[in-house]
């Protein structure tokens, strides 16, 4: 087989490790990794005679593809639970993840991690990319959450039972656990997924349970992960192992600590709660939702200013896959918001979004960075995310989409094309949160964020001295949302 050479010239290099942009840079590609970064000189760093791919990144900034680890591509840009769990037949489901991952791919994010889903048909989604008969990016995928009587995604009135259709699977038992967690071994999943508390009020697994599941996950060479947004569960997860834990909004100081000493990736995945709010008016939200969800971010925000400021580690997650948050349209704009809930530089935003996701991709050591020997999953974005991190998804600013070591072609129109459900318009937002929708004619984003790292300083004074009103919004959100709440998955 002839070699495949690949040559990006005289961009601005972002590595994805948070180091300065090396300006007049260039990256050379073989086959699927990178072989150099730097001055490349095509008479003694190209073989004679091989045939040259040339990529001119003038006045552009080459970068590694993004790594979103929350993204459901079984939900279809789902706008009720019902839609995702009851009324869309997995036939019609499986084709839906399949035309919508393709946009996923188109807007830079070149890895994925599905943390929980419909049947296994992220199993299938990954294994038809890896074949070539769906275009998408590189993928992981959990099955159906484990869950208790008490947790997330344990939607429905015990009348009814537990669907198979359901993304949740009731799991009251350690026996029970091992059980679905063997299944789903053998049906192939990456990573095993469990659903706390909806809202963070209380612990849902015992700590012994979450220990029991990480254990024998680890032990049948998986992966696990957690949706949990309370101090109990956030703390219980960090002591039983588990790899990434997604949302942490409640977190106490001895939590956040242990947190931060175990180097567990979290990704928060605010932009499906922020959107909630910035764009209630569009979105057509019960007042009911939008307030409680507004509780909930400030407290959130007080949370993740004093996890960064410990030095805990984040990754890009988004919960794309609700009307809210569609597919191809946002994922980057993640990065905003770790910026904003935390006060993270934009270069530390982009190594959240790359070089820390890569262990939820299995792969540790080869994806995430513009390095000799990693995977060459890179994107050529026409600006500077460092100066103004909107480019990364602003449309048509990712110009050239990498994976393995390939550049990628698109349908011109395939930002426009909405595969979803249709079925029940209620309580996740009527209208599908479009760029263009949200922005046309608008200059800028309402949550511009240019500041100081002096004003972030600021921001973390700020919400230290909000700490017991923080907490009282804590109890004031789960008081008051009486089922009403986001519960993001």
């Amino acid at each position: 087989m002839t070699d495949r050479w690949l040559l990006i010239e005289n961009g601005t290099v972002i590595d994805g490790d948070a180091n300065p942009p090396v300006p007049d840079c260039s990256v050379l590609v073989r086959n699927a990794r990178i072989v150099k970064v730097g001055n490349v000189d095509r008479d003694t760093d190209i073989p004679r005679g091989a045939q040259v791919e040339v990529i001119d990144a003038r006045g552009k900034t080459v970068m590694p593809g993004l790594i979103d680890i929350h993204c459901h591509m079984t939900y279809g840009l789902a706008r009720t639970e019902e839609e995702i769990s009851v009324y869309t037949p997995p036939e019609l489901r499986t084709l839906i993840a399949a035309a919508n991952v393709e946009k996923v791919l188109a807007a830079g994010v070149t890895s994925i991690s599905q943390p929980g889903g419909s049947y296994f048909i992220g199993v299938g989604l990954r294994e038809g990319i890896k074949r070539g008969l769906v275009h998408g990016p590189r993928m992981t995928s959990a099955g159906r959450y484990l869950t208790t009587s008490n947790g997330l995604t344990d939607w429905f009135p015990d009348a009814t039972g537990n669907p198979e259709s359901s993304i949740g699977k009731l799991t009251n038992t350690k026996d029970q656990m091992v059980e679905e967690i063997r299944r789903q071994a053998k049906a192939g999943v990456d990573l095993i997924k469990l659903a706390d508390s909806p809202y963070g009020d209380f612990q849902a697994f015992t700590n012994d349970e979450l220990k029991m599941c990480a254990d024998l996950a680890h032990q049948l060479g998986l992966k696990i992960t957690i949706h949990a947004r309370g101090d109990g569960e956030m703390n219980a997860a960090v002591n039983a192992g588990f790899d990434h834990i997604m949302h942490g909004n409640y977190m106490s100081d001895a939590t956040i600590e242990n947190l931060a000493k175990s180097q567990i990736p979290l990704a928060p995945t605010q932009l499906f709660m922020h959107h909630i709010v910035e764009f209630a008016e569009i979105s057509r939200n019960r007042a009911s939702i939008v307030e409680a969800t507004k509780r909930m971010n400030d407290a959130t925000q007080e949370t993740l200013h004093r996890a960064y400021a410990a030095g805990v580690k984040f990754a890009m997650g988004t919960d794309s896959g609700f009307a809210t948050v569609p597919y191809g349209e946002w994922h980057a704009r993640e990065l905003e918001m770790l910026m904003h809930y935390t006060g993270m530089s934009a270069l530390e935003a982009i190594q959240a979004g790359t070089k820390n996701g890569a262990n939820a991709m299995g792969l540790p050591d080869d994806l995430g960075m513009l390095a000799e020997g990693k995977l060459a999953d890179i994107i050529v974005v026409n600006g500077d995310p460092v100066a103004d991190i909107r480019v990364l998804y602003t449309p048509g600013k990712v110009e050239t989409v990498i994976l393995n070591g390939e550049v990628q072609t698109f349908p011109e129109n395939i930002r426009r094309r909405f595969m979803r459900n249709d079925y029940l318009p209620h309580e996740y937002g009527w209208e599908v949160l479009s760029y263009e929708r949200v922005f046309e004619g608008a200059p800028q984003p309402k949550t511009q964020l240019d500041w100081t790292s002096e004003q972030r300083l600021d921001v973390v004074n700020d919400v230290r001295k909000q700490e017991k009103a923080g907490a009282l919004a804590v109890a004031g959100t789960v008081a008051n949302l009486n089922g009403d709440g986001p519960a993001a998955e």
